[in-house]
C-alpha cells in the first residue's frame, strides 16, 4: 500500500466516523428525549434538550469531516485548486459550527461564559456576609479616645 492509498483510506475512514457521529448522536438525542423515564417541565424543555444534543452531535461530525478533508487535500493532492476548495469547505463548515455553537450555548465560541449573578445580600445570599468576610466589631472606646473618624469630642 502506498502513502497516497493509505491517506485516502484514512480520509475515507474519518468521513465514515464523522457521518456515524452525526447519525448516532441524532439517535441518542431522540432516545433520550423520548424515553418514558425522562420528565421535562414543558415541551419546550424537551425540545431544547433535544436540540442541544443534536447540535453537539452535528458539531462533532463536522469536525471529523473537516479533518478528513484536510488529510485528503494535504496528503493526496496538494494542488492550488484543491487547497482553495479545502479553504472554502473549511470556511463554510466553520461558519456552520459557530452558528450551531451559538444556538446550543447562546454565545459565540470566543465569548466567555457569563458569570453567575451576584446576590445583593452578600455571597451567602441570606443578607449576611460570610463568616470569613465579616469584620470584627470595633473595640469600645475608652475615656478620652476618639470613637471614630467623625468624633467631635475633645
Amino acid at each position: 500500500m502506498t502513502f497516497t492509498e493509505a491517506m485516502e483510506t484514512v480520509g475515507k475512514t474519518m468521513d465514515v466516523i464523522g457521518v456515524a457521529a452525526i447519525v448516532v448522536g441524532a439517535l441518542v438525542a431522540a432516545v433520550l428525549t423520548l424515553s418514558p423515564g425522562r420528565r421535562f417541565g414543558s415541551e419546550g424543555d424537551a425540545y431544547t434538550a433535544f436540540r442541544r444534543r443534536l447540535g453537539r452531535a452535528i458539531l462533532l461530525g463536522l469536525e471529523l469531516l473537516v479533518a478528513a478533508d484536510i488529510i485528503r487535500t494535504v496528503a493526496i493532492s496538494p494542488t492550488f485548486e484543491s487547497v482553495l476548495l479545502l479553504a472554502l469547505i473549511v470556511l463554510i463548515r466553520t461558519f456552520r459550527s459557530w452558528s450551531l455553537e451559538l444556538e446550543i450555548s447562546g454565545r459565540w465560541p470566543w465569548q466567555k461564559k457569563a458569570a453567575p449573578p451576584q446576590s445583593p445580600h452578600g455571597p451567602t445570599g441570606d443578607g449576611m456576609m460570610g463568616v470569613t468576610e465579616r469584620a470584627d466589631p470595633p473595640a469600645p472606646a475608652g475615656p478620652g479616645e476618639p470613637r471614630g473618624p467623625h468624633d467631635d469630642r475633645q
